[in-house]
């Protein structure tokens, strides 16, 4: 049987028990079942069953779903066994519990939320309780009277925890007004959204990163980052490497090839002959190429690859000096074959890798040195690549892969060095490059 706090009134709290109420309506006893019954227990007299239990909690919540104005707090219901009711007397088959339900939500027409007040001579507790954001569980039973109230029928719904509270004598109001589940607290953070669901109903969330791995990978909800089984990758283990890699090593975790120096490909398996790229600059032995178009990261990997290098890794305070000085000196001047880019910024070869919650080389080489600008890494919208930032005097910032940015290509080994073809206007080389090779040259030796 249900153990609750009944008030004074219908539709209310204190302090009493179910059977007292029920005794004060129409009978001296009566049980009254929570709704989710366990399949060993036999039903008890007066109890529900549990397809009527599981209608009348759908009930409750699609009404719940549907006050105006929209609630930013309801919760979503449960079942329950104690504490906070509604109660109806009516004669034995003028309605059934679902008409009930729908009596009390009616009561909702003749209620002010703003002023928190119900219509003169009117009663809106049973839909306040009904409708009250915080109560979390629903427990209903319904029974016959006897005796003197023989041929009248008890309707009767618990609610966990209560409400109809009252402030110095002013009533509250059952839920904030906003839009919906705007304002659902952190242990009740997930959105509850039916079918036949006006708005939403806050409820435990079932998986906090509002994401599934597919592939049969494994979710860390602590980290929100799917763990892959063999053979698959991507955020959501949706891509399956299976690819061979000829003259090259698999790197699993971005399900594509490194090639070795001197192929290309997504396979590594076309030959790329000498010379097969332009240096801009020269550093230790390294050649560095600064494209003239823009693609996205991966889109920016595959070409530096389809050169026989890789993109850029930066490895010293040296290279990135050096590499911020030349950059910093095509601002004023820069220009692009292709116009489709989106910042003025440069992809080098590092990105954040969740399996191993760090950031890494394109080579797979943790990175060691570090330039990142003031604040950053900050994986604002989800950045797991990295770039050169111009704003920030070309020291780095994690940032979206799918952005649009000019990059760098590295090479270990290749031809001399050779004018630029692309990287900034041609006359505005010609005219520097004699002054731009003394300056780096006078950086090696550092």
């Amino acid at each position: 049987m249900l153990w609750l706090e009944p008030s004074s009134g219908v539709g209310g709290h204190g302090p009493g028990l179910l059977p007292m109420l029920l005794a004060l309506l129409c009978v001296a006893w009566a049980e009254v079942q929570p709704l989710q019954l366990r399949e060993e227990q036999a039903p008890m007299p007066g109890a529900l069953s549990r397809k009527e239990g599981f209608l009348l909690l759908s009930l409750h919540n699609r009404l719940r779903s549907r006050v105006h104005p929209p609630a930013a707090n309801m919760q979503r219901l449960g079942a329950t066994s104690q504490v906070g009711w509604n109660v109806q007397l009516l004669p034995v088959g003028m309605a059934s519990f679902v008409h009930v339900v729908g009596l009390w939500f009616a009561e909702g027409q003749r209620y002010g939320h703003e002023a928190a007040e119900c219509a003169l001579n009117a009663t809106c507790t049973h839909y306040t309780q009904l409708v009250w954001a915080t109560s979390s569980q629903l427990g209903c039973g319904h029974h016959p009277c006897s005796g003197d109230q023989a041929g009248m029928e008890a309707f009767v719904c618990a609610y966990f925890p209560g409400g109809n509270w009252e402030v110095n004598g002013q009533p509250i109001v059952p839920y904030k007004k906003g839009a919906w589940c705007s304002l659902c607290t952190a242990s009740v953070s997930g959105c509850f959204k039916a079918w036949d669901h006006a708005g939403g109903l806050c409820e435990v969330p079932r998986n906090p990163c509002r994401m599934s791995c597919r592939n049969d990978g494994q979710l860390n909800v602590s980290t929100c980052h799917c763990h892959c089984p063999p053979g698959y990758t991507g955020r959501f283990c949706q891509v399956r490497c299976s690819m061979q890699c000829v003259h090259g090593r698999f790197r699993e975790e971005e399900c594509s090839c490194v090639c070795d120096v001197g192929y290309g490909g997504a396979q590594c398996a076309t030959k790329v002959h000498f010379p097969f790229h332009t240096c801009d600059l020269r550093i230790d032995g390294d050649c560095f190429m600064v494209s003239s178009e823009a693609d996205t990261y991966y889109g920016a990997k595959m070409k530096c690859q389809g050169k026989g290098g890789v993109l850029a890794q930066i490895e010293s305070q040296k290279v990135q000096d050096i590499l911020a000085f030349y950059l910093g000196r095509l601002e004023t001047t820069n220009e692009v074959t292709d116009s489709d880019f989106e910042t003025r910024n440069f992809w080098i070869g590092l990105t954040y890798k969740t399996a191993k919650d760090a950031f890494r080389w394109t080579t797979g080489e943790h990175q060691s040195f570090t330039s990142f600008a003031f604040g950053q890494p900050d994986n604002q919208g989800f950045g797991n690549c990295v770039e050169l930032q111009a704003s920030a005097a070309f020291n780095w910032n994690d940032q979206r892969c799918k952005t649009r940015n000019r990059y760098i290509c590295q090479f270990g080994e290749g031809p001399p060095r050779l004018p630029s073809r692309g990287a900034c206007p041609l006359g505005w080389l010609q005219a520097q490059s004699r002054r731009l090779d003394t300056q780096v040259t006078g950086l090696e030796s550092v």
